[in-house]
């Protein structure tokens, strides 16, 4: 039997932060190729015996023409706000980034509707940044009359056919910011 070559979100690596909301460590991302070799690369967590103490867990795109790295949180409480963080940086050597603009999108519930902000990661460093900055967020509102109040969210960039490299994906945050 063929493996997937995508990788499925394992909820073991979320985590509930203090504020309300998740934190997603890579391997709680699906991730679109990732779960092959010659696209990505899943780096030792944290205690591991080949890490050492300042390495932080990520992933590492080693090259896609097809970037989506995706999440989605339980159930979130209604008539609140959140707001979604990317920490990435990109590789010494990086490339295919300009022109290929990312996208973070998130909707609320399955069927809902994508409210999205356009990230220049191409202005990037090798230290990892939250992106976008807390100047310029993005929130996400959960309804009072919401049924399905999971969070679907993640980044994109799909549309320009152009093979990318070396970005790196640490975590990314869901947190509630309003009540």
């Amino acid at each position: 039997m063929a493996r997937d070559p995508h990788q499925k979100a394992n909820n073991d690596y979320m985590e509930i932060d203090g504020s309300g909301g998740y934190i997603f460590k890579p391997r709680a991302f699906n991730i679109v190729w990732g779960n092959d070799k010659r696209c990505w690369r899943m780096a030792k967590p944290i205690g591991s015996s080949t890490s050492s103490e300042n390495e932080k867990e990520f992933a590492e795109l080693v090259q896609v023409s097809w970037l989506e790295v995706t999440g989605v949180t339980p159930e979130l409480d209604t008539a609140s706000t959140y707001q979604i963080t990317f920490q990435l940086s990109l590789e010494k050597g990086a490339s295919g980034w300009t022109g290929a603009p990312v996208f973070l999108m998130a909707k609320v519930g399955k069927k809902g509707k994508y409210k999205w902000k356009k990230l220049e990661v191409e202005k990037l460093t090798r230290d990892p940044t939250d992106f976008p900055s807390e100047a310029d967020p993005l929130d996400v509102e959960i309804p009072d009359n919401q049924r399905d109040r999971r969070l679907y969210f993640g980044l994109y960039e799909v549309w320009s056919g152009k093979w990318k490299q070396g970005l790196k994906v640490y975590k990314a945050t869901v947190k509630q910011i309003k009540k």
